[in-house]
């Protein structure tokens, strides 16, 4: 029984490895044991209930597919967790079970039986149309943390939730960077208004999602369902805006949605990667609505901001961290909220699973294989230089026209490290790197994110050059 189980999970991460990076494989698969099969259930050793709750929170969804393409339609998952020798007894997930914490759910009588074929975010139970409000309750106001970057956002979101359609903030379109928390504080607004007001119904909903569900119900000649459904919203959230850009027929129905719920009082809440007066691709008389409310936005988190985060999250997980740790993550980290969310997940399982204290130096070690210094660390210069000695080939290819493989994708990669890494403007590091426009390195950048995507080798190749740059510092 015991090798037959350790065949079994050797085949499911085959297929968890192909789906994942290398190096989040190696920390939260690599260690994991298989103790027994039977029935159609895979026990599974786990170091501690924390890792537990990340394979369920971050990965069952690879977890549930793998199993099923190895074990069956039936296949079922246990943990057992293993605490200093003593083995307490096994959790157990099912892999086609709910979620453990479903979202309110709001039901609408409509007048007459409808023909909506959407299923997601909402469905319909002969005459009553039943919609998830698609919120995530961990998203809350208590911890989305406040500081100078998102104070304007943040209270205009408070206002919002005792108040939603009847404050001068609508819409309030929210917009900034990636991973800085925009998600988080639209849909922290949506779980404060349930609270407050639960007659109403709340939507979040994806542009990506959006889009797809207008692209089938004209497809199914649906579109007056489609328009009746979103005009029954009272507080609709709709995240990345900018996704809309080039899609005529689907701001087109937006634009009338808008209108609508503007005129019955609803709220609107728009999430987006920039302001309005830079969105490409949007008609005009769109952008113009998004400014007739406030736009406010989300910037890189300061030092104090980060270390009420991170003394947030150390708190809430139960965990403890020095104080000299906390302040050199702190230093380090200042890209966006994600990236240190996610830095404090890879410090803690490096500790658990080899079984070390978080000091400094142990924190300086995992930084440098994950995170880059500050950007002033780094200069153009400097990156041509480590990227050409990566690839064997001379800085002064990169200025001259040659088309050769090597020399494009060192060029590409080169332009797409300077953006990531220093403060200098797009035209200037075209002007560096072969006497390009900032256009080029425009593209350079949507190659290499494309790619780092499709090609599991260039992912590697790039987490290598990554290395390399954060040691030339």
């Amino acid at each position: 029984m015991e090798k037959n189980c350790r065949n079994i999970w050797a085949r499911c991460l085959k297929l968890i490895e192909e789906q994942l990076p290398p190096k989040t494989f190696k920390i939260w698969f690599e260690p994991i044991r298989a103790l027994k099969f039977k029935d159609d259930v895979l026990t599974i050793q786990v170091a501690s209930n924390y890792v537990y709750e990340c394979l369920e929170e971050r990965f069952i969804d690879i977890l549930r597919s793998s199993l099923k393409a190895v074990i069956g339609p039936n296949a079922k998952l246990e943990y057992s967790v293993v605490v200093e020798n003593q083995q307490k007894a096994p959790l157990t997930t099912t892999l086609s079970s709910a979620p453990l914490k479903k979202p309110e759910t709001n039901t609408i009588y409509l007048d007459k039986p409808n023909q909506i074929g959407l299923k997601n975010p909402f469905e319909r139970v002969n005459n009553r149309l039943q919609i998830d409000s698609q919120l995530n309750p961990a998203y809350t106001m208590e911890s989305f943390i406040e500081g100078s970057c998102n104070r304007l956002a943040k209270s205009a979101g408070t206002a919002i939730a005792k108040n939603p359609g009847g404050t001068a903030f609508n819409p309030l379109l929210i917009y900034g960077g990636s991973g800085l928390g925009k998600t988080h504080l639209a849909q922290a607004i949506g779980l404060e208004v349930k609270q407050n007001f639960p007659e109403k119904v709340v939507l979040y909903v994806s542009t990506n999602l959006f889009q797809t569900q207008f692209t089938e119900a004209v497809r199914k000649n649906e579109i007056n369902d489609f328009l009746h459904f979103y005009q029954l919203i009272d507080v609709l959230i709709l995240d990345d805006i900018h996704e809309l850009a080039g899609k005529t027929a689907t701001q087109n129905t937006f634009f009338h949605i808008f209108n609508h719920l503007q005129q019955l009082g609803k709220q609107l809440i728009l999430t987006c990667d920039k302001a309005p007066a830079e969105l490409s691709g949007i008609e005009d008389r769109l952008l113009s609505r998004f400014k007739w409310g406030l736009s406010a936005e989300i910037k890189s988190p300061d030092f104090e901001t980060r270390k009420e985060i991170v003394l947030y999250k150390t708190k809430k997980d139960g965990i403890e961290f020095a104080p000299d740790v906390i302040e050199y993550i702190c230093k380090y980290v200042d890209n966006n909220v994600r990236e240190l969310e996610g830095t404090m997940i890879s410090l803690l399982a490096q500790a658990t699973f080899n079984r070390k204290d978080l000091t400094v130096g142990l924190v300086r070690d995992v930084l440098g294989k994950t995170v880059r210094r500050q950007a002033e660390d780094l200069t153009v210069d400097r990156i041509q230089q480590v990227v050409c000695e990566h690839f064997n080939i001379e800085p002064e290819l990169l200025q001259t026209k040659t088309r050769k493989r090597e020399v494009v994708q060192a060029r590409y990669l080169a332009m797409y490290f300077c953006k990531s890494y220093t403060k200098a403007s797009l035209s200037f590091i075209g002007s560096q790197i072969g006497k390009k426009d900032h256009a080029t390195v425009l593209y350079a950048c949507k190659v290499v994110n494309d790619m780092m995507e499709t090609d599991r080798k260039f992912r590697i190749e790039v987490e290598e050059l990554q290395k390399k740059l954060y040691c030339s510092c």
